[in-house]
């Protein structure tokens, strides 16, 4: 029985490989092919929520009336639908928000959506109009994010009011975002805050000097390198280096004064994050709850819901090296969690 489990675990391993070997080489193959086509553009996509919402309502309604009493019902909301239209064709149009999403990673790769989208809301959108923008990010490069930023800058410099909600995290980058907003809500525990600049890299020139191997890096300029991988790190670098993570730090603080100026940025700008209930009173924050409860309480107030995003088609190695570097992204974010919940201090 033994030798039989033996054979077939090698049956099957054999198997996997051969498997693996063919899905390398079709996927070789689909991607070389990729290579030869054009990129092709994206599109604008419009869905409108108060369907959504309406749809859920009626699942249920239909559910737990019986069908004589359910057809009433649809009838007279049916009239009474017709009657509120044409009180708002008298009044002028219904107000409106547009709806979108931020998926950030650590290289703020939905910047790139985010424009697009932005970009076609402007091209409707009138002053009064809303955007609420669903926010999750836990940071990444200050110049991505900085352009997430800029960005949304767009939307209140056209006199829209923008709130951004915040279910999950929003930290560092994700926070130089948030704080745009004319207004921001939280969930209670939602992270918040990292109003700081990180930099860190490892330095193996130590393990290429014990093996005899020589790094050499020439530049023209003081300063066109400051702190290396493999060359041997100086202080003057080092000191250089800092002065850049402060200078950094510096323009994130005046960022958040621009659009938050009543936040005590001694207190708050210490790279701390916090939940949601504790950045409320130190004004991070402007309210809690979700954006579920945004979204369904503007749909009961008749604002007509209008969820934008752009989509684009993807070469196969692109999709591929997204996913992978979305995986990672998501592993960093999971750790970074796991630290700030094992230290007591941090939040």
């Amino acid at each position: 029985m033994i030798e039989w489990l033996s054979d077939y675990g090698m049956f099957l391993a054999q198997a996997l490989t051969v498997v693996a070997a063919v899905l390398i080489v079709v996927a070789g193959i689909a991607v070389a092919g990729q290579r030869m086509r054009p990129a092709e553009g994206g599109q604008i996509e419009v869905r409108r929520l108060n369907e959504r919402y309406d749809a859920m309502r009626d699942a249920l309604r239909s559910a737990a009336l019986d069908s004589r009493n359910y057809r009433k019902l649809r009838k007279r909301e049916a009239k009474e639908k017709a009657r509120a239209a044409k009180l708002a064709g008298d009044k002028g149009e219904a107000p409106r928000a547009f709806v979108l999403d931020f998926d950030g990673d650590l290289r703020a790769g939905a910047v790139d959506a985010l424009r697009e989208e932005i970009s076609a809301v402007l091209t409707l959108a009138r002053a009064g109009d809303s955007v609420l923008l669903r926010l999750e990010s836990p940071g990444g490069v200050v110049h991505g994010y900085g352009l997430a930023a800029a960005q949304l800058a767009r939307l209140r410099e056209r006199e829209l009011r923008l709130v951004v909600c915040v279910d999950k995290v929003a930290a560092s980058g994700g926070y130089m975002m948030a704080c745009v907003a004319n207004e921001v809500i939280a969930a209670p525990f939602a992270v918040l805050g990292s109003i700081g600049v990180l930099a860190q890299l490892p330095n193996l020139n130590r393990l290429l000097r014990k093996h005899d191997i020589d790094y050499e890096v020439i530049t023209a300029g003081q300063f066109k390198r400051t702190l290396t991988l493999f060359g041997r790190n100086t202080e003057e670098g080092r000191r250089k280096f800092r002065e850049e993570l402060d200078e950094t730090h510096a323009l994130f603080k005046e960022h958040v004064a621009r659009w938050r100026p009543a936040l005590d940025l001694e207190l708050v700008a210490t790279g701390e994050t916090w939940y949601g209930s504790r950045a409320l009173p130190l004004g991070l924050i402007d309210r809690l709850g979700t954006s579920d409860q945004w979204l369904q309480d503007a749909a009961e107030s008749g604002t007509v819901l209008l969820e934008v995003s752009y989509t684009e088609r993807k070469r196969l190695g692109e999709r591929f090296g997204d996913l992978l570097e979305a995986s990672v992204s998501r592993g960093i974010g999971r750790a970074l969690d796991r630290l700030r919940a094992e230290d007591p201090h941090h939040q």
